[in-house]
């Protein structure tokens, strides 16, 4: 049942996170008069459906996004009156995009000529199209103000949580302490789990990362130590080695620096709404270079899914490895706060990794709209500097040919992770 109730949570937490950004479009296509007769939660066939006003409102049966239907997405021909047969070009491409011009087109009733999507303003179709991506990262944001601010972050502690046989160092495969192994400094002094550390080297410790400063600058010597125990000082000399550790400011980097032989205790700690910000930039700079690094990525999930490649942790999953996840944390042996803070965190990445995704500037993506509203801007612009005439809005269907290779490519990458979420899903590694 927990396990059900994990995938529950997630799934509804996802679908709950759609339709918000959908509510984000549809908030500023109402305000600024675009008729919307569909606001819909998934694909496929209609679950289920219910008209107010001029919408129907719906769940479709397929989970795996949403979307609101405005009238005149795409506009006419330049010099086409509103409702005028088009010829048809022989050309395959032209016909394309004059088919599915024609097709939006049709929806246009009389009276509809300013409740167009292609008629607004340029800023208007930028809001519009902005606030559905806008919805995902402010959703991230209060995600990771509840973790961050509410919850608190596992934060490393001056106090012995356990106490390593040996060194292994970071480069290294071993596992286990090889035979004949040299106890770490730690070890061969006597200290033990519970240890609070108060002095290091005539320093007095306030946190970890003071102390593990220290520890680091103090390879080869020994060094005097004093910690709490039971209550009480006791005091030791501390025969410190050094060991091959990944470095602090690039963790990539392999140096040699002090070791003594401790995992420090993990409490929780609030942080305040500067740690938010700090945290949201850093994710946000990671999640947008993760971004432009998918191909390569997708690469690693098809070798994954048809091959013997080991999951990336951190590789892009689908709605159905997201649901798994889910199922995993709410049946494992985690205490109830560490399940809530992986459950926000989670659902807080998410929703950032879909907000920036939908910033590309490629239709169909938010992106693509919004960059041809930008272009618009920068054509009006120009014509007034100039003094030439207004040059109207972006034949956006122009673009329809790329749009849809793009959206082809949209759907073999969602219907690759969703099969190799199922042949070979990114696992909780609580």
């Amino acid at each position: 049942m927990g396990w059900l109730a994990g995938v529950l949570i997630l799934f509804f937490g996802l679908m709950v996170s759609i339709a918000l950004h959908e509510l984000g479009h549809f908030s500023f296509a109402k305000l600024f008069g675009v008729r919307t007769p569909q606001f819909m939660v998934g694909f496929g066939p209609t679950l289920w459906s219910r008209h107010k006003g001029e919408t129907e409102y719906g769940v479709k049966w397929i989970p795996l996004g949403g979307y609101i239907r405005m009238i005149g997405m795409l506009p006419p021909r330049k010099g086409d009156l509103p409702g005028q047969a088009r010829r048809l070009s022989t050309g395959p491409f032209q016909g394309l995009i004059e088919s599915a011009r024609g097709a939006s087109l049709e929806e246009i009733r009389p009276g509809d000529e300013d409740r167009v999507f292609y008629a607004k303003k340029w800023w208007q179709k930028l809001t519009i199209m902005f606030a559905g991506p806008a919805m995902n990262l402010i959703l991230a944001v209060i995600f990771f103000a509840i973790l961050l601010m509410g919850i608190g972050t596992p934060t490393p502690q001056p106090v012995i949580s356990a106490v390593a046989k040996c060194a292994i160092p970071a480069n290294s495969q071993l596992t286990e302490c090889p035979e004949g192994y040299t106890p770490t400094p730690a070890a061969s002094s006597g200290l033990r789990a519970g240890d609070r550390i108060v002095t290091y080297d005539g320093h007095r410790i306030t946190d970890y990362d003071q102390l593990q400063g220290l520890i680091r600058d103090s390879g080869g010597r020994t060094v005097a130590l004093t910690v709490e125990r039971d209550g009480r000082p006791v005091s030791f000399q501390v025969p410190v080695t050094r060991n091959q550790m990944y470095d602090l400011d690039d963790p990539e980097k392999i140096v040699s620096v002090g070791f003594l032989g401790i995992t420090p205790l993990q409490e929780r700690e609030r942080q305040g709404p500067v740690a938010v910000a700090d945290y949201m930039g850093e994710l946000t700079a990671h999640t947008a270079g993760a971004l432009l690094r998918m191909p390569e990525k997708m690469v690693g999930v098809w070798q994954a899914a048809f091959g013997d490649e080991e999951r990336d942790p951190n590789g892009p999953i689908g709605v159905v490895g997201v649901s798994r996840l889910g199922g995993e944390i709410a049946a494992s042996e985690s205490p109830i706060v560490e399940k809530v803070a992986m459950f926000i965190a989670l659902l807080g990445s998410i929703n950032l990794a879909v907000g920036l995704f939908n910033l590309v500037p490629l239709l169909p993506l938010d992106g693509g709209h919004m960059a041809g509203a930008l272009l618009e801007a920068i054509k009006k612009f120009f014509a007034r500097v100039f003094g030439r005439p207004d040059p109207g809005y972006v034949d956006v269907a122009k673009a329809l040919p790329l749009t849809y290779v793009m959206a082809a490519v949209l759907i073999v990458m969602g219907g690759l992770l969703i099969y190799a979420d199922l042949v070979n899903p990114i696992r909780f590694a609580g």
